[in-house]
């Protein structure tokens, strides 16, 4: 038997859920044991009463494998009964649909919550229906939503300006009201001091691992881990993958280039956080920009179109990392 990798991931988004899938799949064909999954809460929002955490259930209904991959969020086969009476009061948001199935993870989150559960504990929680494989936690048990600032000065929620807008509002930042006061959540820091690789996943890198990084004292564990960081560009050939990320990029001054988001990063030899860095290779020529940032450059290909083709994604970041 293999011996057991301590593999700490950073994670958010469908991007996250798919390559979290992955970086299972290729512990369990080397017989290493199971990932700890750090997943960014900052797009958490209360909406008709019930607390939701859309970056959490993506990843354990993926790992469930109860979840839809048509649409690319929520459960599988779900229904809307229950959000079309929401509509008819009134309720809610009319352009953000929450499913039956879905539903009733919301409502559980919530009694629990209400009961006095930290959102860790309800993750675990949450973690003992389905055999997922995976240590999973909150980056912080503090509720850090997301704001968007648009450029009249305005602000709204995450989710309203991606889900009903589309990110067609233009943006100047973005906002964690709260976060410089929250933690990381129990064992988030404990995990990246002693792992063996840490494992950043080509999730969107301002919204969805920006919220990770930002709580304090996550950047400094990862500064100071013994294990190697190791980045997955989310840009393959100048465009983003999934999502709205090129606007995020450029609304914080970060070219949508897979070298930009390296830099974004930076090295950790220069107080940054990366020891590698997986290039796609439609972008293979740029290997020499990021070993000059100071980052060991990998090309690998990097589309996720399978658990498959994702598991060797991540065979090369582990390479990468030994």
């Amino acid at each position: 038997m293999s011996s057991a990798l301590r593999v700490v991931v950073l994670a958010g988004g469908v991007g996250g859920s798919k390559f979290t899938l992955g970086v299972r799949e290729a512990l369990r064909r080397r017989d290493a044991g199971e990932p700890t999954v750090v997943i960014n809460t900052g797009d958490d929002l209360w909406l008709s009463g019930v607390r939701l955490q859309p970056d959490v259930d993506s990843v354990v209904y993926a790992l469930a494998g109860v979840n839809d991959t048509q649409r690319g969020w929520g459960r599988t086969g779900d229904t809307e009964r229950v959000n079309h009476q929401l509509q008819a009061w009134g309720a809610g948001w009319p352009w953000f649909t929450l499913g039956d199935l879905d539903l009733g993870t919301h409502l559980a989150r919530t009694g629990w919550l209400r009961d006095g559960l930290a959102p860790t504990d309800v993750l675990a929680r949450m973690s003992q229906r389905w055999p997922l494989g995976a240590r999973l936690l909150p980056m912080t048990d503090s509720e850090v939503d997301t704001w968007v600032v648009l450029e009249d000065g305005s602000r709204l929620h995450f989710q309203e300006w991606w889900t009903r807008h589309r990110a067609t509002l233009v943006p100047v930042a973005f906002e964690n009201p709260g976060i410089s006061a929250a933690r990381p959540a129990p064992g988030v820091a404990e995990a990246i001091e002693t792992a063996d690789i840490v494992l950043i996943a080509p999730s969107n890198p301002v919204v969805s691992i920006g919220p990770i990084l930002a709580v304090p004292g996550v950047r400094d564990a990862l500064r100071s881990t013994s294990a190697s960081v190791v980045g997955v560009s989310p840009i393959i050939g100048g465009r983003v993958v999934r999502g709205m990320a090129d606007v995020c990029l450029t609304a914080i001054g970060v070219e949508t280039t897979s070298t930009g988001v390296a830099a974004h990063y930076g090295a950790r030899m220069s107080d940054g956080l990366l020891d590698a860095w997986l290039l796609a290779e439609e972008d293979a020529a740029s290997a020499a920009i990021v070993e000059g940032l100071g980052i060991h450059p990998v090309v690998a290909p990097l589309w996720m179109t399978d658990v498959d083709a994702t598991a060797a994604i991540v065979e090369a970041a582990l390479d990468a990392g030994a």
